[in-house]
């Protein structure tokens, strides 16, 4: 779901209300395009087993101080941001203890800073949907369709997202294109047969 490329810092972004996603003291680089050399320098310190899963941090902060330390330097590092998403929902807070920002400015910074990234707004769909903004999520996940219209992740999570709208048409498309995908989790099948909403695609007549 998942040559080093940096970005310095930029005057038309703006230091804006969640800060400026284009300046840190190490970075900040995009995570689609480092070696795994590079990303150990983080990783191997700050982005451990423990802290992914929130078991423990490495640092005085706790796993939310790990996490804003990898975040900081990799802004749309995927499984560092869900993580951080996680945190955020576990603890029933915006900003979780440790954290350096706001859940909500770590998607700002993440987006500003690449904004071709659509896991970054996958991810930011599913906070808002487990933060029960049904509408906001689709609109997210919408957005990630645009930029990357075959991948399955950006499918599966839209028929979610419609699915708790009620919108069960949109919901079966998103499964469909999913699964055609090879998505390999049932949930959204599963729950639209439960509505009695689930229909195989039409077989194909054999030429």
């Amino acid at each position: 779901m998942f040559a080093l490329v940096a970005t310095g810092a930029s005057a038309q972004w703006g230091e804006g209300a969640c800060g400026d996603p284009f300046r840190n003291h190490y970075g900040p680089f995009d995570y689609r395009l480092t070696t795994g050399e590079q990303r150990a320098i983080v990783e191997k310190v700050h982005f451990t087993p423990p802290v992914e899963s929130l078991q423990a941090g490495n640092t005085s902060m706790g796993p939310g101080g790990d996490l804003s330390y990898t975040l900081n330097v990799f802004p749309n590092h995927h499984r560092a941001l869900m993580s951080m998403m996680k945190f955020a929902v576990r603890e029933r807070s915006s900003q979780p203890p440790g954290s350096g920002r706001s859940i909500e400015c770590w998607f700002d910074r993440a987006e500003r800073f690449r904004p071709d990234d659509a896991m970054v707004k996958v991810i930011h769909g599913m906070y808002l949907m487990q933060t029960g903004r049904k509408q906001q999520a689709v609109e997210k996940l919408e957005l990630a369709r645009t930029l990357e219209s075959n991948n399955p992740n950006v499918h599966y999570n839209l028929g979610l997202a419609y699915f708790d709208l009620k919108k069960y048409d949109k919901a079966l498309e998103g499964a469909h294109a999913a699964y055609g995908a090879g998505f390999p989790l049932p949930g959204l099948r599963n729950k639209l047969q439960r509505m009695g909403q689930w229909r195989p695609l039409p077989s194909t007549p054999s030429q």
